[in-house]
């Protein structure tokens, strides 16, 4: 069993927390999340999910895939590896924002659990 980070978050940098939760679902194995520019035509980003599901599907039989980023693509990601029955997972935080005296707003977050799409 595998569980396959496509974001742009690599593991390493994960808290305890999320790294625990992530590992109950296998080994962890970072794929980095393809940039996605706003220009792009919605033809394009199809192509793009499609060959990043026919990257996952080869990789390994038994996975569970945690998705996070342009929302148009992953949404075509997601709808492409529920169809092939693969569970795939967002990630869920909790917010602080604290503004600091110059009006920059610095924001942190804490993991809280992974969700199924």
């Amino acid at each position: 069993m595998k569980f396959v980070n496509l974001s742009n978050h690599p593991s390493e940098g994960w808290d305890d927390a999320q790294l625990s939760a992530a590992q109950r679902y296998g080994e962890v194995v970072d794929i980095h999340f393809p940039n996605v520019e706003p220009a792009f035509s919605s033809e394009l980003v199809n192509s793009m999910a499609e060959l990043v599901v026919n990257t996952l599907t080869a990789f390994d039989s038994d996975i569970t895939v945690h998705i996070m980023g342009e929302m148009t693509f992953t949404y075509a990601v997601v709808s492409r590896l529920k169809a092939l029955g693969i569970t795939c997972l967002a990630s869920t935080t909790e917010r602080s924002t604290v503004i600091l005296p110059d009006g920059r707003k610095v924001s942190e977050f804490k993991f809280v659990q992974f969700r199924e799409y």
